[in-house]
Order: C-alpha cells, then structure tokens, then sequence
C-alpha cells in the first residue's frame, strides 16, 4: 500500500519537487520493485511532483550502473521505499549507487524514506526479533545502514501499531551507546542538522540507555524475560522538535542553555 503522498509536504518543499526539481526513486526493499516503482511514480504524479525517475535496482550489478548513480548525483530528493532494510542495504551498501546517495546528501539532497527506507537511513539497523508468518520467532538482526543519520541512531518503523517497543527495548540493552527511535505509522521525523521535528498523526519514541545502571541483556538473548533499570523513555508528538544532539526535547534544550529555571508541568488541553 502507497502512503498518502501529499501528505509529504516537507519532503516535497525542500526538494522543490513540484518546481521540476529532480526526485529519484529507489524501490530495491521491495519484493516487486518494479510494480512498487510504477505505484510510486502514480502517487508522486498525483501529488503534484514533475520530475521523477524511478530506475529499478534489484540486483547488485544494476546497483554499480555508472548512469544510474550520476542520475542520483544530480537529484534534489531520494525517495528510498519500503521492503526488506537488510535486502536494501546488501543490494546498495558500497555500490556506485549507494555511494552515490550519500554523496548527493552531502550535498544537500533531501532524503526521505518510508518504513524499510527510512530504517536504513541510520549507520545500524535492525530487523527481526519478530515472528514470521508461520508464527516462528526471527533471530535479531543488527547490521551496517547507510549512515545518512548519525547520531548513533537505531530506527524502528511502524512502531506503536506493531507494538515494537520491546524490540527497541532489547536493541538499546544489549547497545546501550545508542539512540533509539521508534516512528510510528503515518508519521515523519524531519531532520534539519541536529533537530528533527515530529509531523503527521502520531508520535517518535525514543530510548537513551546511557544511563542504564542494570540490565541483563545477555541472559534476555537466551530466552529470560528482559530486565532494565534507569532506562530513558521519552515521547515526542506532532508540532514538537526533538534534539538529536541531547537525545532531548528541544524546547528544554534551549531552556537549559538560557539558564532558565521555568518548570515544565503537565496541562491539560495545552496547544502545540
């Protein structure tokens, strides 16, 4: 299922997508990229978007296409689709292409990415720790991303409605250097440096574990329920900016820096 592309609004302005500014796609997570590459030129045409490309990337001999990673080059957005993070990764990661994504964001290319794609955004990423469609329990996997985020950030996809938050648990236990980040459905994290703001219907979590005093991760990978103390869990909704720098809201970032002794309560019925 396509998301609901107009809803991309950020992604679009900052690419200048529909003043021609040029959008490549990129549908290798997905088990049918050609299929998947004609549904998302449908809804970017619908959406407004007049410069698109969508070259199909399934194998790893295309991923070192000369043609296909200038194409990229000269791009003002990536769009990098959902599928398989870890398939994504193998097919691009160390290609012409893939390192052609990375060269275009350094030089300001807007990238964005849904489910699978936005997961291999980071330097690590994960998948499994699931069960699979026969009920069977995955094992878990961590592995090299495409490192467009830093921020030793780990991202989940999808993550209330499939209730991945013990999943992030267990990533962050057992590494707890980094930063986890848990988008949910219909949601997006906009990056600008080191702030992102959380746009669409939903909420990030994220999970710090630097300051974990106890854990017994390694008995956890054995089967034994999982056991954490002063673990940091935090919530970021809609209109809020997070801090990825701080792993803190920005608001109390900035209320730090001026020395401002404001207390922060909870009200109720508070606009964003």
């Amino acid at each position: 299922m396509i998301p609901a592309v107009r809803r991309w609004v950020h992604f679009f302005a900052s690419a200048g997508a529909q003043d021609g500014g040029r959008i490549v796609g990129i549908t290798t997570a997905s088990q049918d990229p050609a299929q998947s590459a004609r549904d998302w030129m449908t809804a970017f045409d619908e959406a407004g978007a007049t410069n698109v490309e969508i070259p199909i990337i399934d194998r790893r001999d295309r991923a070192q296409d000369a043609s296909v990673a200038e194409l990229i080059r000269g791009a003002r957005g990536i769009f990098l689709g959902g599928g398989d993070q870890i398939h994504l990764v193998s097919v691009l990661g160390g290609s012409r292409v893939g390192n052609a994504i990375r060269e275009a964001h350094i030089a300001g290319a807007t990238v964005g990415g849904t489910s699978a794609g936005a997961a291999a955004c980071t330097e690590i990423i994960m998948a499994g720790a699931e069960p699979d469609e026969e009920g069977q329990m995955q094992d878990l996997h961590l592995g090299p991303g495409f490192g467009l985020l830093g921020f030793r950030a780990v991202i989940d996809t999808h993550f209330a409605q499939r209730r991945r938050l013990q999943r992030l648990f267990m990533v962050i236990a057992q590494n707890p250097e980094l930063m986890g980040l848990g988008i949910d459905e219909d949601t997006a994290l906009v990056v600008q440096g080191h702030r992102g703001e959380v746009v669409g219907r939903g909420s990030v979590t994220f999970v710090d574990g630097r300051g974990v005093r106890f854990d017994n991760a390694e008995d956890a990978m054995h089967g034994s329920p999982l056991t954490l103390s002063y673990l940091r869990v935090g919530i970021v909704g809609a209109g809020y900016t997070f801090n990825l720098r701080e792993r803190e809201l920005d608001l109390l970032v900035q209320a730090r820096e001026r020395g401002d002794k404001t207390q922060f309560v909870r009200t109720e019925g508070m606009g964003v």
